[in-house]
Protein backbone atom coordinates (compact mmCIF):
# COMPACT_ATOMS: atom_id res chain seq x y z
CA UNK A 1 0.00 0.00 0.00
CA UNK A 2 1.49 3.56 -1.19
CA UNK A 3 0.17 6.27 1.16
CA UNK A 4 1.23 9.46 0.58
CA UNK A 5 0.13 13.33 1.62
CA UNK A 6 -1.58 15.05 -1.82
CA UNK A 7 -2.35 19.47 -1.95
CA UNK A 8 -4.90 20.45 -4.42
CA UNK A 9 -5.26 24.20 -5.67
CA UNK A 10 -9.51 25.25 -6.22
CA UNK A 11 -9.94 28.97 -6.57
CA UNK A 12 -6.74 30.01 -5.17
CA UNK A 13 -7.10 27.77 -2.08
CA UNK A 14 -4.88 24.54 -1.06
CA UNK A 15 -6.56 21.44 -0.07
CA UNK A 16 -4.68 18.52 1.72
CA UNK A 17 -5.77 14.55 1.39
CA UNK A 18 -4.63 11.52 2.01
CA UNK A 19 -4.15 9.26 -1.40
CA UNK A 20 -3.72 5.56 -0.35
CA UNK A 21 -2.65 3.45 -3.48
CA UNK A 22 -2.63 -0.80 -3.61
CA UNK A 23 -0.94 -2.19 -5.91
CA UNK A 24 -2.44 -3.04 -9.02
CA UNK A 25 -5.38 -0.71 -8.11
CA UNK A 26 -8.86 -1.33 -10.19
CA UNK A 27 -9.90 2.08 -9.43
CA UNK A 28 -9.50 5.01 -7.19
CA UNK A 29 -12.48 6.44 -4.71
CA UNK A 30 -12.67 10.41 -3.58
CA UNK A 31 -14.31 10.69 -0.90
CA UNK A 32 -16.36 13.39 0.15
CA UNK A 33 -17.61 14.08 3.72
CA UNK A 34 -20.65 15.95 4.89
CA UNK A 35 -20.84 19.10 7.30
CA UNK A 36 -18.66 19.30 10.12
CA UNK A 37 -16.21 16.25 9.14
CA UNK A 38 -13.53 16.12 7.87
CA UNK A 39 -10.78 13.84 6.05
CA UNK A 40 -9.77 12.12 9.03
CA UNK A 41 -13.67 11.11 9.96
CA UNK A 42 -13.29 7.58 11.46
CA UNK A 43 -16.35 6.29 9.43
CA UNK A 44 -14.83 7.44 5.94
CA UNK A 45 -11.57 5.97 6.94
CA UNK A 46 -13.27 2.76 7.87
CA UNK A 47 -14.80 2.51 4.47
CA UNK A 48 -11.65 3.62 2.92
CA UNK A 49 -9.89 0.92 4.71
CA UNK A 50 -12.67 -1.81 3.37
CA UNK A 51 -12.24 -0.24 -0.39
CA UNK A 52 -8.54 -0.31 -0.08
CA UNK A 53 -8.84 -4.20 0.35
CA UNK A 54 -11.05 -4.66 -2.18
CA UNK A 55 -7.73 -3.33 -4.12
CA UNK A 56 -9.22 0.05 -4.39
CA UNK A 57 -7.31 3.27 -3.86
CA UNK A 58 -8.82 6.23 -2.12
CA UNK A 59 -8.35 9.68 -1.83
CA UNK A 60 -9.71 11.37 1.44
CA UNK A 61 -9.61 15.20 1.29
CA UNK A 62 -10.57 18.01 3.05
CA UNK A 63 -12.71 20.11 1.19
CA UNK A 64 -12.56 22.89 3.43
CA UNK A 65 -9.29 25.02 4.52
CA UNK A 66 -8.37 25.34 8.24
CA UNK A 67 -9.71 28.55 8.22
CA UNK A 68 -12.35 28.08 6.23
CA UNK A 69 -13.38 25.36 8.78
CA UNK A 70 -13.25 27.62 11.25
CA UNK A 71 -15.62 30.45 9.79
CA UNK A 72 -18.54 27.49 9.09
CA UNK A 73 -18.24 26.36 12.82
CA UNK A 74 -19.81 29.57 13.41
CA UNK A 75 -21.83 31.14 10.31
CA UNK A 76 -22.89 27.50 9.12
CA UNK A 77 -22.73 29.35 5.49
CA UNK A 78 -20.83 26.25 3.47
CA UNK A 79 -22.05 23.07 4.58
CA UNK A 80 -25.22 23.49 2.37
CA UNK A 81 -23.11 25.54 -0.54
CA UNK A 82 -23.53 22.32 -2.65
CA UNK A 83 -22.06 23.73 -5.97
CA UNK A 84 -18.81 25.25 -3.73
CA UNK A 85 -18.70 22.00 -2.30
CA UNK A 86 -19.26 20.20 -6.05
CA UNK A 87 -16.37 22.34 -7.24
CA UNK A 88 -13.92 21.32 -4.51
CA UNK A 89 -14.76 18.01 -5.93
CA UNK A 90 -13.86 18.60 -9.34
CA UNK A 91 -10.64 20.00 -8.19
CA UNK A 92 -9.67 16.92 -6.86
CA UNK A 93 -10.81 14.95 -9.42
CA UNK A 94 -8.84 16.73 -12.06
CA UNK A 95 -6.14 16.68 -9.91
CA UNK A 96 -6.36 12.78 -9.96
CA UNK A 97 -6.30 12.80 -13.58
CA UNK A 98 -3.17 14.02 -14.32
CA UNK A 99 -0.88 12.48 -11.68
CA UNK A 100 0.80 9.73 -13.15
CA UNK A 101 -0.18 7.09 -10.15
CA UNK A 102 -4.06 7.86 -10.34
CA UNK A 103 -4.86 8.78 -14.05
CA UNK A 104 -4.89 5.56 -15.72
CA UNK A 105 -8.36 4.96 -13.29
CA UNK A 106 -11.36 4.81 -13.29
CA UNK A 107 -13.24 7.59 -11.09
CA UNK A 108 -15.29 6.65 -8.26
CA UNK A 109 -17.22 9.21 -5.49
CA UNK A 110 -18.69 8.14 -2.53
CA UNK A 111 -20.22 10.78 -0.44
CA UNK A 112 -21.75 10.95 2.94
CA UNK A 113 -23.92 13.71 4.11
CA UNK A 114 -24.19 17.28 2.13
CA UNK A 115 -21.24 15.09 0.19
CA UNK A 116 -23.24 13.28 -1.23
CA UNK A 117 -25.26 16.06 -3.19
CA UNK A 118 -21.87 17.37 -3.90
CA UNK A 119 -20.87 13.91 -5.26
CA UNK A 120 -23.85 13.83 -7.41
CA UNK A 121 -23.18 17.63 -8.96
CA UNK A 122 -19.64 16.65 -9.59
CA UNK A 123 -20.61 13.75 -11.15
CA UNK A 124 -23.22 15.08 -13.72
CA UNK A 125 -20.35 17.60 -14.22
CA UNK A 126 -18.23 14.77 -16.13
CA UNK A 127 -20.00 11.84 -16.35
CA UNK A 128 -17.30 10.39 -18.87
CA UNK A 129 -15.11 10.51 -16.03
CA UNK A 130 -16.99 9.20 -13.67
CA UNK A 131 -17.92 5.64 -13.09
CA UNK A 132 -19.96 5.17 -9.93
CA UNK A 133 -21.27 6.86 -6.96
CA UNK A 134 -22.38 5.74 -3.49
CA UNK A 135 -24.06 7.98 -0.29
CA UNK A 136 -24.07 7.13 2.71
CA UNK A 137 -26.52 8.82 4.75
CA UNK A 138 -26.68 11.22 1.89
CA UNK A 139 -28.63 14.25 0.91
CA UNK A 140 -29.07 13.29 -2.69
CA UNK A 141 -32.13 15.76 -2.47
CA UNK A 142 -29.31 18.57 -2.60
CA UNK A 143 -28.41 17.96 -5.72
CA UNK A 144 -31.57 19.51 -7.49
CA UNK A 145 -31.08 19.40 -11.16
CA UNK A 146 -28.19 18.14 -11.43
CA UNK A 147 -29.92 14.44 -10.42
CA UNK A 148 -31.16 13.52 -14.09
CA UNK A 149 -27.91 14.74 -15.16
CA UNK A 150 -25.88 11.89 -13.74
CA UNK A 151 -25.09 9.05 -15.64
CA UNK A 152 -22.98 6.69 -13.78
CA UNK A 153 -24.55 3.95 -11.64
CA UNK A 154 -25.37 5.40 -8.27
CA UNK A 155 -26.02 3.85 -4.84
CA UNK A 156 -28.16 5.24 -1.93
CA UNK A 157 -27.11 3.72 1.23
CA UNK A 158 -29.97 4.85 4.00
CA UNK A 159 -30.37 3.65 7.93
CA UNK A 160 -33.35 1.85 8.43
CA UNK A 161 -34.30 4.00 11.49
CA UNK A 162 -33.33 7.41 9.81
CA UNK A 163 -37.10 8.18 8.36
CA UNK A 164 -36.74 11.89 7.37
CA UNK A 165 -33.42 11.18 5.64
CA UNK A 166 -35.07 7.54 3.80
CA UNK A 167 -37.88 10.02 2.20
CA UNK A 168 -35.09 12.33 0.95
CA UNK A 169 -33.36 9.63 -0.52
CA UNK A 170 -36.48 8.05 -2.06
CA UNK A 171 -37.18 11.49 -4.14
CA UNK A 172 -34.07 11.82 -5.33
CA UNK A 173 -34.22 8.34 -6.38
CA UNK A 174 -37.52 8.82 -8.44
CA UNK A 175 -35.21 11.71 -10.46
CA UNK A 176 -32.48 9.61 -11.06
CA UNK A 177 -32.48 8.86 -14.92
CA UNK A 178 -28.93 6.37 -14.44
CA UNK A 179 -28.72 2.94 -12.92
CA UNK A 180 -29.43 3.35 -9.31
CA UNK A 181 -30.47 1.18 -6.14
CA UNK A 182 -31.47 2.46 -2.44
CA UNK A 183 -30.59 0.12 0.00
CA UNK A 184 -31.84 0.37 3.42
CA UNK A 185 -29.92 -1.10 6.07
CA UNK A 186 -32.01 -2.38 9.13
CA UNK A 187 -32.19 -0.84 12.47
CA UNK A 188 -29.02 1.82 11.28
CA UNK A 189 -29.40 5.43 12.01
CA UNK A 190 -28.23 8.33 10.27
CA UNK A 191 -24.32 7.60 11.10
CA UNK A 192 -24.52 4.26 11.22
CA UNK A 193 -22.84 4.01 14.73
CA UNK A 194 -25.18 0.47 15.47
CA UNK A 195 -23.02 -2.91 15.79
CA UNK A 196 -22.62 -4.16 12.40
CA UNK A 197 -23.92 -1.24 10.60
CA UNK A 198 -20.65 0.26 9.07
CA UNK A 199 -19.58 -3.58 8.47
CA UNK A 200 -22.68 -3.27 5.86
CA UNK A 201 -22.23 0.53 4.87
CA UNK A 202 -18.32 -0.98 3.66
CA UNK A 203 -19.23 -4.22 2.47
CA UNK A 204 -22.51 -2.74 -0.13
CA UNK A 205 -19.75 0.39 -1.21
CA UNK A 206 -16.98 -2.20 -1.91
CA UNK A 207 -19.07 -4.66 -3.99
CA UNK A 208 -20.66 -1.63 -5.84
CA UNK A 209 -17.30 -0.04 -6.76
CA UNK A 210 -15.43 -3.14 -7.85
CA UNK A 211 -18.29 -4.16 -9.78
CA UNK A 212 -18.40 -0.09 -11.62
CA UNK A 213 -14.89 0.90 -11.45
CA UNK A 214 -13.45 -1.41 -13.99
CA UNK A 215 -13.44 0.78 -16.87
CA UNK A 216 -11.05 2.75 -18.42
CA UNK A 217 -11.55 6.12 -16.63
CA UNK A 218 -11.67 7.64 -20.17
CA UNK A 219 -14.40 5.67 -20.71
CA UNK A 220 -18.28 6.57 -20.16
CA UNK A 221 -20.03 4.14 -17.58
CA UNK A 222 -22.10 1.49 -20.06
CA UNK A 223 -25.15 -0.36 -17.85
CA UNK A 224 -25.57 -3.92 -18.89
CA UNK A 225 -29.10 -5.36 -18.76
CA UNK A 226 -29.36 -5.61 -14.82
CA UNK A 227 -28.71 -2.67 -14.21
CA UNK A 228 -31.33 -0.50 -16.19
CA UNK A 229 -33.74 -0.19 -13.32
CA UNK A 230 -34.05 1.44 -10.73
CA UNK A 231 -34.36 0.06 -7.80
CA UNK A 232 -34.88 -0.08 -4.04
CA UNK A 233 -34.15 -2.92 -1.76
CA UNK A 234 -33.21 -3.51 2.11
CA UNK A 235 -30.07 -4.88 3.12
Amino acid sequence: MQERLIQVTSGGQVLEGNLSLPQNARGIVLFAHGSGSSRHSPRNRYVAGALQQAGLGTLLIDLLTRNEEQAEAVTRHLRFDIDFLAERLVAAADWLSRDPSTRSLSLGYFGASTGAAAALVAAAQGPARVAAVVSRGGRPDLAGDSLPQVHCPTLLIVGGNDGPVIDLNEQALARLRCPAEMVIVPGATHLFEEPGALEEVARLASSWFVRHLSRKATTPAIADETDLSVGLRRA
